[in-house]
């Protein structure tokens, strides 16, 4: 066995991953890419955000294709055992499979981090072909044609030199490499590409322009296969008791791929399973730094955006070009936007930017509490005093908080419209987020909730949040009341406060008013009877 040709490395670790309770087969990938072996669209790149599976897809096809290993054991019990092409070509070729996350020591050089690749490709090559002259002068490419045979070729994380910022005056170096490996080269049966980057352009293309790229934002082809589907987390569910699909769904949903499917994070959901409960899973680079630096690139101009995805809402932009390897530091609101969509750290979709769900929230509420934020990181501070006086039945307080929240240096917050008070009561109330599940528009009763408040410790005190403008508290509460939005409660809680909130456009003032609603759960009719706090 070689390192990098013919190694029985993708085996063992796709080997592990089948034996994992939470696999997910995604072997019909192989079925498409069959297709383009030995073809003029053999090139294919395909970039996803880190832990959306691509070393595992990789690992999969080295494991199918490599003619040094027998994994039909394996194959034969996955999808892709129907496809015509499974027998044809399963375990059948010279498979050279590198991962260029292989760093020498610190402080190391270009040349020394190439010639590891290098050398171990060479001493593989001459190994597996000990009668094949090697002339001094003969490049790798010089001793791959004289074997006359052909080779699929996997390259993992093909843009680490590039997201870690390495080597930066060698990095064309880098891609020439590739090139003059790969391109019109006869022993070339396949080239499959995987990484965070779309591949670097030049003003008169690319170096690697054989490739066909399929990215996050624009890929139509590969793009249930990174990333687990709706479907998918809704069979790995059944397997355990310990979390419903619901709560997986608020944490981890909220990607959607271009034709609309929904995504979730496949390592965040495999570790809220294995773990017993969901929490931020997106630790793997230091994800609130890294928010944080983007945002902190341009934060006059993406500030209102951001406080406004922060609240829930969905911007309206058009993002066409990805950022890609070599580019320089995002500077403009559409490059920032694309660096983020591309890393994953925002959702893009038929025109639509948010951020995608509770996981990756938590990441940009660290983030805006950042003090080059302003006021924002000010409003966050001041969330748990919100959320406090609000259980209390403290309506004072809450109008003060409210009215330093208008009052301050964020133009979104000046409540042009309904939207924008519903912006401020996120922020007002952004510490909730930690001990509630926060739902918005939620259909309960006779109509929809502004706001509802779900505890998720028992000891929490559930509460309706009602808003109106150019109304009175009472209008607000009698809504709450005739509509039965304490339905939706009426399972878990005996007592849920109902809390009104009205601005008065005119005299620049909030008003507040908090009454505590008892629902009877043994009258049938669930009448509800009022009790001022």
């Amino acid at each position: 066995m070689g390192i990098y040709l013919n190694s029985d490395k993708p085996l063992v670790n796709y080997k592990n991953l089948y034996r994992s309770k939470y696999f997910v087969d995604k072997s019909l990938i192989i079925e498409k890419i069959n297709e383009l072996i030995e073809t003029s669209d053999m090139y294919i790149c395909v970039t996803r955000p880190r832990r959306f599976g691509k070393s595992s897809v990789a690992d999969m096809l080295g494991a199918y294709y490599s003619k040094a290993v027998d994994s039909k054991d394996i194959f034969d019990n996955l999808k892709i055992r129907e496809a015509k092409s499974y027998e044809e070509n399963l375990n059948k070729y010279n498979v050279i499979n590198i991962s260029f996350n292989t760093i020498p020591d610190k402080n190391k050089t270009y040349d020394e981090y190439m010639s590891i690749i290098q050398n171990g490709l060479i001493d593989d090559i001459k190994g597996m072909y000990p009668d094949l002259e090697i002339k001094d002068y003969y490049t790798i490419s010089h001793m791959l044609n004289a074997t006359r045979d052909k080779f699929v070729f996997i390259f993992d994380e093909w843009d680490y030199i590039f997201t870690n910022n390495l080597f930066e005056e060698n990095q064309n170096d880098f891609l020439e490499f590739i090139r003059q490996l790969l391109k019109d080269q006869p022993y070339v049966a396949l080239a499959y590409m995987t990484g965070v980057l779309p591949i670097k352009k030049y003003s008169s293309g690319s170096a690697l322009n054989m490739f066909d790229e399929h990215t996050f934002l624009k890929d139509r082809i590969y793009d249930e296969f990174f990333g687990f589907t709706h479907n998918e987390v809704l069979n790995l569910c059944k397997k355990t008791d310990e979390i419903e699909f619901e709560e997986l769904e608020n944490w981890y949903n909220g990607y959607l791929t271009t034709k609309g499917n929904k995504i979730y994070n496949p390592r965040s959901v495999v570790k809220a399973l294995q773990n017993g409960y969901c929490e931020s899973y997106w630790t793997n680079t230091g994800a609130m730094d890294e928010v944080a630096k983007y945002l902190k690139y341009n934060i006059l101009e993406i500030r209102d955006d951001v406080i406004e995805m922060v609240a829930g809402e969905e911007i309206d932009i058009f993002i066409d070009e990805e950022f890609r390897a070599g580019q320089r530091e995002p500077r403009t609101k559409e490059e920032i936007y694309s660096a983020m969509i591309v890393l994953g750290f925002l959702s893009y979709h038929d025109g639509y930017l948010k951020i995608p769900n509770r996981e990756l929230m938590k990441e940009f509420e660290k983030a805006l509490r950042d003090e080059s934020f302003g006021y924002v990181s000010e409003i966050i501070d001041n969330s748990r005093k919100m959320l406090k006086a609000t259980v209390n039945g403290d309506s004072k307080t809450v109008e003060r908080i409210l009215h330093e929240i208008h009052n301050s240096e964020i133009p979104i917050l000046q409540y042009n419209d309904k939207n924008s008070l519903s912006c401020v009561l996120t922020l007002a109330y952004l510490s909730a987020r930690d001990t509630y599940r926060v739902e918005r528009e939620e259909k309960s009763g006779k109509g929809y909730t502004d706001f509802s408040f779900h505890p998720i410790r028992k000891r929490d005190r559930a509460f309706i949040v009602e808003l109106k403008k150019d109304e009175n508290v009472d209008v607000a509460l009698n809504q709450i009341r005739e509509k039965e939005y304490v339905q939706k409660f009426k399972k878990e809680n005996n007592e849920v406060l109902a809390v009104a909130i009205c601005y008065d456009s005119k005299l620049k003032e909030h008003s507040c008013k908090i009454e505590r609603v008892w629902v009877n759960l043994i009258n049938m009719k669930n009448e509800l009877s009022i009790m001022d706090s």
